[in-house]
């Protein structure tokens, strides 16, 4: 049976409400370390455990009760300045509130939390007496050391072979340790009736494993290796919505209904035979008043899917704190913009590449403190996570008051590990230079760690930002820090596009890319390196044939150029003409989807159209034969109109 019976729906409430308040409660206490004597951050904490415990009292979660009834007390004593806040007082409670999460986790597949790491529950003890020592640091979960146990008398966490952690995400072998207190190289009977075995042994880890499986895959609702019930799912594609934007989509949907009714008994009096100048300025008025209310309809419907990029942004300072305490730093995470929204769909997936970007600017960013005192810095740092709208987009950027990034150490560290040629490196300009950080397998750290150095994690994060139709971009000063600039649609659902023809055809291109329409005057066109290009405000930039790109023959001297900009570079796309401004609803192509094509889309006229994936063309750009056949095309169409 269920550990919570007939409590699923009371347990899924519980984790949702206490999942976003101990996020709040992270964050507070990295406020609290900056401010140890804010009365009113000691008041809220401890409410927040305090609210936790009931929930998890209602649960029977005896486990999660005990922990978060130590960490109250603890507040307790704090508020009432019986106690004072220590870096090693702050670093017991951060683990205490990373127990409080691994029990979550336990709670969301249907099993009661095992108890805390007997270290972090002797230490709260320990804390609540004024006894805790300078330099003594919790250990939050068992360390995947050997399984030898160690030969001191004081009890140890059992070591935990790698091999113990389950498909499901559960580490099974110290769940069954964290139940029964066995310690490691015991010889113990893991299921009555069956043999005895040693704990070191690779096939024992199998048997507790299973034997502990077992107890899980008796439990309702669950799902096989993944360890997530039917009801996680469901949950996680979950929103939370205003109930005054509710009212606004039905009160929305109400004044449709009667517009439609006026034009049905239009329709009727013009079938009727009824067409005077009344009746077709009331059909005009009607259809007018319809395309509007259907406009602020899908305004409204967007709006529901729209949440506080605050809810993503309140981990980060918990995430910054650790890293630079690992490192030695001192760092403080600045958060600015928490109620801008944006999508839900959008906030899941920005989760990682924003962990990527704090990471590598707590890492490789800002300095260690006698460094920025060296330098005339102060000694603390700070890493600034910031979003805004701007028009029809959502910029986030993650700032830092760093080293900054030095565009020729760049280029040679990229010529170095193979990754672009010295030609290259001589062509490239400070900010094609700062996007070298985005290749995969660059890096610029000396010895690989658990932070960094392994040339992965930059790539994915410009995939990432790629994937939602977005772009990132870099500005850096050496000696004053680094900015990285993510630019985002509002939504998914809707993407702004321009319509470009070859000939008669048109394509829809990402309205994201574009900066500006030109026309391609066939003397102003010139050669370089064997490629047409075509000087921009000083700037040259390559022509790039849209019907090449297609493979489609090019019949005629493309008359205008589409000034686009992606991460990697600036270039003109030559076409025929274009058609204007459209807001597209991308349908996807998932049985059959060409090279090249990111779905289509119906225009106002009913016409289906293609929306390009220009990454994937601008690929085919990387083979030289294929950019040259297209500039050389270009220039003898020019060179013939001439």
């Amino acid at each position: 049976m269920s550990d919570f019976g007939g409590m699923e729906d009371l347990l899924q409430d519980f984790l949702i409400e206490a999942g976003d308040l101990l996020s709040g409660v992270d964050n507070k206490l990295v406020d609290l370390e900056r401010a140890p004597n804010d009365k009113g951050l000691l008041n809220d904490i401890f409410r927040g455990f305090h609210t936790i415990k009931g929930g998890a009292g209602f649960l029977n979660a005896t486990e999660l009760v005990t922990l978060c009834h130590l960490t109250e007390n603890l507040f307790d004593k704090l508020r009432n300045g019986e106690l004072s806040i220590t870096p090693e007082a702050m670093d017991v409670i951060l683990a205490a509130t990373g127990a409080v999460r691994d029990m979550f986790g336990y709670l969301e597949r249907g099993i009661q939390p095992a108890p805390a790491d007997h270290q972090i529950i002797a230490q709260l003890k320990l804390a609540l007496a004024g006894e805790l020592k300078a330099g003594a640091v919790p250990v939050a979960a068992p360390a995947p050391v050997a399984a030898k146990p160690a030969a001191a008398p004081a009890p140890q966490v059992a070591p935990v072979a790698a091999s113990a952690v389950g498909e499901d995400g559960i580490d099974w072998n110290a769940y069954y340790f964290a139940v029964t207190g066995v310690q490691p190289g015991a010889v113990v009977s893991v299921v009555p009736g069956e043999p005895e075995v040693h704990l070191e042994d690779a096939k024992a880890q199998e048997i507790i494993q299973a034997a502990i499986g077992r107890r899980a895959t008796d439990k309702p609702g669950y799902s096989g290796p993944t360890g997530r019930r039917t009801e996680e799912r469901q949950r996680d594609n979950s929103i939370r919505v205003d109930t005054s934007r509710l009212d606004q989509v039905l009160n929305l949907s109400g004044e449709i209904g009667l517009t439609k009714n006026r034009l049905n008994a239009l329709r009727s009096d013009i079938l009727n035979g009824k067409n005077d100048t009344d009746t077709l300025h009331a059909l005009d008025v009607a259809v007018s008043q319809l395309d509007l209310l259907v406009s602020d309809l899908q305004n409204a419907v967007m709006k529901t899917r729209m949440q506080p990029i605050g809810r993503l942004f309140q981990k980060y300072p918990r995430i910054a704190r650790d890293l630079a305490r690992s490192l030695g730093k001192d760092v403080e995470l600045v958060l600015e913009g928490e109620e801008t929204e944006i999508d839900k769909t959008m906030i899941e997936d920005l989760s990682d590449p924003i962990i990527h970007l704090i990471r590598n600017a707590v890492d490789h960013g800002v300095e260690l403190p006698h460094e920025r005192l060296a330098a005339g810095k102060p000694d603390k740092s700070f890493v600034r996570l910031e979003a805004r709208q701007e028009g029809d987009h959502i910029l986030i950027l993650v700032a830092e008051d760093g080293r900054g990034m030095n565009a020729e150490k760049l280029r040679a560290r990229a010529v170095e590990k193979g990754l672009i040629s010295d030609e290259e490196a001589n062509t490239m300009d400070e900010r094609q230079s700062f996007n070298l950080i985005f290749l995969p397998g660059f890096s610029t750290a000396a010895q690989v760690s658990d932070v960094s150095g392994r040339g992965v994690g930059m790539d994915v994060v410009r995939t990432n930002i790629q994937k939602l139709n977005g772009t990132i971009d870099i500005k850096s000063e050496l000696g004053k820090g680094t900015t990285f600039i993510i630019s985002l649609p509002l939504t998914l659902a809707i993407l702004p596009v321009l319509l470009v023809c070859l000939e008669d055809q048109p394509f829809a291109v990402p309205l994201s890319m574009v900066r500006e329409i030109l026309p391609i005057v066939p003397n102003e066109v010139q050669e370089l390196g064997g490629r047409a290009t075509l000087v921009v405000r000083g700037e040259v930039l390559p022509i790039v044939s849209l019907a090449s790109l297609l493979g489609w023959p090019q019949n005629q001297v493309p008359e205008y150029g589409v000034l686009m900009q992606t991460a990697e570079q600036s270039f003109v796309l030559a076409i025929d003409s274009f058609a204007g401004r459209e807001d597209a609803v991308i349908k996807s192509l998932d049985d059959f989807r060409p090279k090249g094509v990111a779905g289509v889309t119906t225009l106002s006229n009913g016409q289906i159209v293609l929306i390009l994936d220009m990454k994937e063309l601008l690929a085919a750009m990387g083979d030289q034969k294929v950019a040259t056949r297209s500039a050389l095309l270009l220039e003898d169409r020019v060179a013939q109109a001439a």
